[in-house]
Protein backbone atom coordinates (compact mmCIF):
# COMPACT_ATOMS: atom_id res chain seq x y z
CA UNK A 1 0.00 0.00 0.00
CA UNK A 2 1.06 3.77 -0.83
CA UNK A 3 2.08 5.46 2.65
CA UNK A 4 -0.03 8.29 1.57
CA UNK A 5 -3.01 5.89 2.00
CA UNK A 6 -2.33 6.06 6.22
CA UNK A 7 -3.40 8.96 8.27
CA UNK A 8 -1.35 9.33 11.51
CA UNK A 9 -2.57 10.74 14.72
CA UNK A 10 0.42 12.39 17.33
CA UNK A 11 -0.43 12.54 20.84
CA UNK A 12 1.90 14.26 23.31
CA UNK A 13 0.95 14.81 26.96
CA UNK A 14 2.32 17.99 28.53
CA UNK A 15 2.82 19.11 31.50
CA UNK A 16 4.41 22.76 32.23
CA UNK A 17 6.81 22.33 29.79
CA UNK A 18 6.95 25.98 28.24
CA UNK A 19 10.87 25.56 27.97
CA UNK A 20 11.43 22.86 25.19
CA UNK A 21 7.73 22.65 23.72
CA UNK A 22 8.39 25.07 20.72
CA UNK A 23 11.30 22.44 19.38
CA UNK A 24 9.22 19.56 19.92
CA UNK A 25 6.36 20.85 18.41
CA UNK A 26 7.99 22.41 15.11
CA UNK A 27 10.04 19.54 14.80
CA UNK A 28 6.36 17.87 14.52
CA UNK A 29 5.57 19.97 11.88
CA UNK A 30 8.44 19.68 9.95
CA UNK A 31 7.69 16.13 8.88
CA UNK A 32 7.85 14.56 5.84
CA UNK A 33 4.77 13.23 6.38
CA UNK A 34 2.85 15.07 7.86
CA UNK A 35 0.48 13.94 10.88
CA UNK A 36 -3.25 13.96 10.78
CA UNK A 37 -3.42 15.07 13.61
CA UNK A 38 -2.29 16.10 16.80
CA UNK A 39 -3.49 15.43 19.71
CA UNK A 40 -2.09 17.07 23.30
CA UNK A 41 -3.60 16.63 26.78
CA UNK A 42 -2.06 19.15 28.65
CA UNK A 43 -2.19 17.39 32.53
CA UNK A 44 -3.02 21.09 34.70
CA UNK A 45 -0.03 22.82 33.97
CA UNK A 46 1.26 26.32 35.67
CA UNK A 47 2.96 27.61 33.46
CA UNK A 48 2.54 29.03 29.69
CA UNK A 49 2.36 25.76 28.31
CA UNK A 50 -1.25 26.26 27.73
CA UNK A 51 -0.71 29.10 26.13
CA UNK A 52 1.62 28.50 23.92
CA UNK A 53 -0.13 25.58 22.27
CA UNK A 54 -3.26 27.79 21.84
CA UNK A 55 -1.12 29.73 19.74
CA UNK A 56 -0.13 27.01 17.47
CA UNK A 57 -4.10 25.65 17.50
CA UNK A 58 -4.82 28.84 16.17
CA UNK A 59 -2.37 29.05 13.48
CA UNK A 60 -3.32 25.08 12.24
CA UNK A 61 -6.03 22.86 12.38
CA UNK A 62 -4.57 20.06 13.06
CA UNK A 63 -4.23 20.60 16.81
CA UNK A 64 -6.99 19.43 19.25
CA UNK A 65 -6.22 20.39 23.01
CA UNK A 66 -7.22 18.53 25.75
CA UNK A 67 -7.20 20.13 29.28
CA UNK A 68 -7.13 18.38 32.55
CA UNK A 69 -8.98 20.26 34.83
CA UNK A 70 -6.50 18.57 37.70
CA UNK A 71 -3.69 16.64 37.53
CA UNK A 72 -3.43 13.23 36.65
CA UNK A 73 -0.45 12.01 35.84
CA UNK A 74 1.24 10.87 32.29
CA UNK A 75 0.42 7.72 31.73
CA UNK A 76 -3.45 8.82 31.90
CA UNK A 77 -2.87 11.84 29.64
CA UNK A 78 -1.35 9.89 27.32
CA UNK A 79 -4.08 7.63 27.87
CA UNK A 80 -6.60 9.83 26.90
CA UNK A 81 -4.96 11.29 24.32
CA UNK A 82 -4.45 7.83 22.84
CA UNK A 83 -8.48 7.01 23.16
CA UNK A 84 -9.35 10.55 21.49
CA UNK A 85 -6.81 9.33 18.25
CA UNK A 86 -9.01 9.25 15.03
CA UNK A 87 -6.12 7.90 13.01
CA UNK A 88 -5.03 4.24 12.21
CA UNK A 89 -1.73 5.16 13.40
CA UNK A 90 -0.72 6.19 16.47
CA UNK A 91 3.01 8.17 17.19
CA UNK A 92 3.88 9.14 21.22
CA UNK A 93 5.70 12.29 21.67
CA UNK A 94 7.05 13.46 24.78
CA UNK A 95 7.28 17.53 25.08
CA UNK A 96 10.65 18.12 25.53
CA UNK A 97 12.48 15.84 22.76
CA UNK A 98 13.04 16.61 19.27
CA UNK A 99 12.14 14.50 16.18
CA UNK A 100 14.31 14.01 12.93
CA UNK A 101 11.99 15.03 10.02
CA UNK A 102 12.11 11.55 8.62
CA UNK A 103 10.60 10.11 11.64
CA UNK A 104 7.25 8.96 10.94
CA UNK A 105 8.04 8.16 7.19
CA UNK A 106 10.97 5.80 8.22
CA UNK A 107 8.89 4.47 11.11
CA UNK A 108 6.09 3.51 8.95
CA UNK A 109 8.20 2.30 5.91
CA UNK A 110 9.74 -0.17 8.06
CA UNK A 111 6.57 -1.47 9.99
CA UNK A 112 5.37 -4.00 8.16
CA UNK A 113 3.03 -6.39 9.33
CA UNK A 114 3.88 -5.25 12.80
CA UNK A 115 1.25 -3.90 15.26
CA UNK A 116 4.05 -1.76 16.48
CA UNK A 117 7.62 -0.51 15.51
CA UNK A 118 10.44 1.62 17.38
CA UNK A 119 13.75 3.61 16.48
CA UNK A 120 16.95 4.32 18.15
CA UNK A 121 17.21 7.54 20.07
CA UNK A 122 20.11 9.82 20.78
CA UNK A 123 20.75 11.26 24.21
CA UNK A 124 21.24 15.39 24.32
CA UNK A 125 21.30 17.52 27.30
CA UNK A 126 19.07 20.31 28.25
CA UNK A 127 20.39 22.16 25.26
CA UNK A 128 19.83 19.89 22.47
CA UNK A 129 23.53 18.97 22.59
CA UNK A 130 24.43 15.43 21.41
CA UNK A 131 26.22 13.73 24.57
CA UNK A 132 27.40 11.19 21.76
CA UNK A 133 25.57 8.48 23.14
CA UNK A 134 22.57 6.24 22.05
CA UNK A 135 19.59 4.60 23.46
CA UNK A 136 21.25 1.46 22.43
CA UNK A 137 24.66 1.75 24.27
CA UNK A 138 22.94 1.68 27.63
CA UNK A 139 20.37 -0.92 27.02
CA UNK A 140 20.02 -3.74 23.84
CA UNK A 141 17.15 -2.39 21.38
CA UNK A 142 16.12 -5.05 19.41
CA UNK A 143 12.37 -6.46 17.57
CA UNK A 144 10.54 -7.89 20.69
CA UNK A 145 9.08 -11.28 19.26
CA UNK A 146 8.20 -12.77 22.80
CA UNK A 147 6.15 -11.14 25.42
CA UNK A 148 8.46 -13.24 27.61
CA UNK A 149 10.73 -10.21 26.70
CA UNK A 150 8.86 -8.14 28.99
CA UNK A 151 9.08 -10.16 31.87
CA UNK A 152 10.87 -7.67 34.22
CA UNK A 153 11.56 -5.19 31.69
CA UNK A 154 12.14 -3.70 27.94
CA UNK A 155 13.92 -0.68 26.39
CA UNK A 156 11.64 0.26 23.69
CA UNK A 157 10.63 3.82 25.03
CA UNK A 158 7.10 5.55 23.60
CA UNK A 159 8.64 8.51 22.47
CA UNK A 160 9.97 6.47 19.62
CA UNK A 161 6.81 4.39 18.56
CA UNK A 162 4.74 3.75 16.17
CA UNK A 163 1.56 1.94 16.10
CA UNK A 164 -1.86 0.93 14.87
CA UNK A 165 -4.79 2.01 16.61
CA UNK A 166 -6.38 -1.69 17.42
CA UNK A 167 -3.39 -1.93 19.81
CA UNK A 168 -4.75 0.83 22.03
CA UNK A 169 -7.68 -0.85 21.77
CA UNK A 170 -6.04 -4.03 23.37
CA UNK A 171 -4.77 -1.97 26.21
CA UNK A 172 -7.19 -0.64 27.67
CA UNK A 173 -8.19 0.15 30.45
CA UNK A 174 -4.00 0.91 30.59
CA UNK A 175 -2.81 -0.33 34.86
CA UNK A 176 -1.58 2.16 36.76
CA UNK A 177 1.59 -0.07 38.11
CA UNK A 178 3.70 -0.19 35.04
CA UNK A 179 4.16 2.84 32.23
CA UNK A 180 1.82 3.83 29.14
CA UNK A 181 4.84 2.32 26.61
CA UNK A 182 5.80 -0.84 28.73
CA UNK A 183 2.36 -1.93 28.58
CA UNK A 184 1.78 -0.67 25.03
CA UNK A 185 4.97 -3.01 24.15
CA UNK A 186 3.64 -5.68 26.08
CA UNK A 187 0.88 -6.27 24.97
CA UNK A 188 2.02 -5.38 21.02
CA UNK A 189 4.54 -8.47 21.95
CA UNK A 190 1.45 -10.59 22.77
CA UNK A 191 0.48 -9.45 19.36
CA UNK A 192 2.55 -10.34 16.69
CA UNK A 193 5.77 -8.29 18.05
CA UNK A 194 7.27 -4.78 17.47
CA UNK A 195 9.80 -4.18 14.67
CA UNK A 196 13.15 -2.23 15.54
CA UNK A 197 14.81 0.17 13.14
CA UNK A 198 18.11 0.55 14.09
CA UNK A 199 18.71 4.34 13.40
CA UNK A 200 18.28 7.52 15.93
CA UNK A 201 15.18 9.05 14.86
CA UNK A 202 14.19 11.13 18.27
CA UNK A 203 16.73 13.66 20.10
CA UNK A 204 15.58 12.45 23.48
CA UNK A 205 16.73 15.59 25.78
CA UNK A 206 17.51 14.62 29.18
CA UNK A 207 17.54 16.95 32.13
CA UNK A 208 16.22 16.99 35.79
CA UNK A 209 12.58 17.81 35.02
CA UNK A 210 12.30 14.10 33.09
CA UNK A 211 9.37 11.82 34.04
CA UNK A 212 11.73 9.15 33.15
CA UNK A 213 15.39 9.75 32.29
CA UNK A 214 17.26 7.17 30.06
CA UNK A 215 18.59 5.35 32.63
CA UNK A 216 15.28 4.98 34.33
CA UNK A 217 16.47 5.46 37.75
CA UNK A 218 14.28 7.60 40.43
CA UNK A 219 15.49 9.55 42.82
CA UNK A 220 16.64 8.44 46.33
CA UNK A 221 13.21 10.60 47.75
CA UNK A 222 11.02 9.30 45.81
CA UNK A 223 11.83 5.59 45.31
CA UNK A 224 10.57 3.38 47.01
CA UNK A 225 10.35 0.63 50.14
CA UNK A 226 11.67 -2.38 49.34
CA UNK A 227 8.29 -4.16 50.67
CA UNK A 228 6.74 -1.89 48.27
CA UNK A 229 9.38 -2.74 45.25
CA UNK A 230 7.61 -6.37 46.40
CA UNK A 231 4.22 -5.40 45.97
CA UNK A 232 4.63 -3.68 42.85
CA UNK A 233 6.37 -6.56 41.51
CA UNK A 234 4.02 -8.87 42.18
CA UNK A 235 1.12 -7.19 40.84
CA UNK A 236 3.22 -6.75 37.49
CA UNK A 237 3.49 -10.54 37.33
CA UNK A 238 0.18 -11.33 38.29
CA UNK A 239 -0.62 -8.47 35.34
CA UNK A 240 1.51 -10.09 32.80
CA UNK A 241 0.32 -13.61 33.49
CA UNK A 242 -3.64 -12.20 33.42
CA UNK A 243 -2.94 -10.50 30.21
CA UNK A 244 -0.85 -12.97 28.14
CA UNK A 245 -3.53 -14.99 26.11
CA UNK A 246 -4.26 -18.64 26.60
CA UNK A 247 -3.34 -18.95 22.42
CA UNK A 248 0.53 -18.28 23.57
CA UNK A 249 0.59 -21.47 25.89
CA UNK A 250 4.34 -21.57 26.73
CA UNK A 251 4.31 -17.70 27.80
CA UNK A 252 1.37 -18.08 29.75
CA UNK A 253 2.58 -21.04 31.49
CA UNK A 254 5.57 -19.37 32.48
CA UNK A 255 3.74 -15.92 33.43
CA UNK A 256 1.85 -18.60 35.84
CA UNK A 257 4.62 -20.24 37.38
CA UNK A 258 6.21 -16.79 37.91
CA UNK A 259 2.86 -15.37 39.15
CA UNK A 260 2.32 -17.94 42.17
CA UNK A 261 6.01 -18.11 43.08
CA UNK A 262 6.32 -13.97 43.22
CA UNK A 263 3.12 -14.64 45.85
CA UNK A 264 5.90 -17.20 47.88
CA UNK A 265 8.66 -17.41 50.10
CA UNK A 266 9.38 -21.12 50.71
CA UNK A 267 12.36 -23.09 49.11
CA UNK A 268 10.22 -25.08 46.87
CA UNK A 269 9.01 -21.98 45.17
CA UNK A 270 11.74 -19.84 45.31
CA UNK A 271 13.56 -23.10 43.56
CA UNK A 272 10.98 -22.92 40.81
CA UNK A 273 10.97 -19.35 39.94
CA UNK A 274 14.65 -19.73 39.57
CA UNK A 275 15.01 -22.43 37.71
CA UNK A 276 12.15 -20.99 35.14
CA UNK A 277 13.98 -17.60 35.16
CA UNK A 278 17.43 -19.94 34.37
CA UNK A 279 15.65 -21.75 31.33
CA UNK A 280 14.09 -18.75 29.86
CA UNK A 281 17.11 -16.41 30.76
CA UNK A 282 18.27 -15.55 27.15
CA UNK A 283 14.60 -14.35 25.82
CA UNK A 284 13.84 -12.51 29.70
CA UNK A 285 17.12 -10.81 29.62
CA UNK A 286 17.29 -10.01 26.11
CA UNK A 287 17.23 -6.65 26.53
CA UNK A 288 19.91 -5.92 28.98
CA UNK A 289 23.78 -5.68 28.38
CA UNK A 290 25.16 -8.82 30.34
CA UNK A 291 27.48 -11.46 29.63
CA UNK A 292 26.32 -15.01 29.91
CA UNK A 293 27.71 -15.12 33.23
CA UNK A 294 26.03 -12.44 35.00
CA UNK A 295 22.90 -13.65 33.22
CA UNK A 296 22.89 -16.84 35.46
CA UNK A 297 23.71 -14.60 38.42
CA UNK A 298 20.81 -12.45 37.87
CA UNK A 299 19.13 -15.77 37.97
CA UNK A 300 19.97 -16.98 40.89
CA UNK A 301 19.85 -13.78 42.78
CA UNK A 302 15.57 -14.57 41.65
CA UNK A 303 16.07 -16.83 43.97
CA UNK A 304 16.62 -14.38 47.12
CA UNK A 305 14.56 -11.37 45.57
CA UNK A 306 11.27 -10.54 43.45
CA UNK A 307 12.05 -6.66 42.92
CA UNK A 308 15.13 -6.85 40.60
Amino acid sequence: MSFALFDISVVIATYNGERYLKQQLDSILAQTHSPEEIIIVDDASSDSTVAILKSYAANDTRFRLLINEKNIGYIRSFERGMLAATCSLIALSDQDDIWVPHKLETLFKNMGSSIAVYSDSILVNENGVSSGKKMSDIKNQLSYNNCLMYTIGAWAPGHAMLFRKELVENCKPFPGIVTHDFWLGFVAACNGGIAYVNEALVQYRQHTANAIGANTQRTRKQKPSVEERRKIARQRMQLLYEKCPATLKEQKQVFEILAVTYQKSDIGSRWKRMITFLQYRDIILAYKKKSAFMRILFCVKMFFKIDA
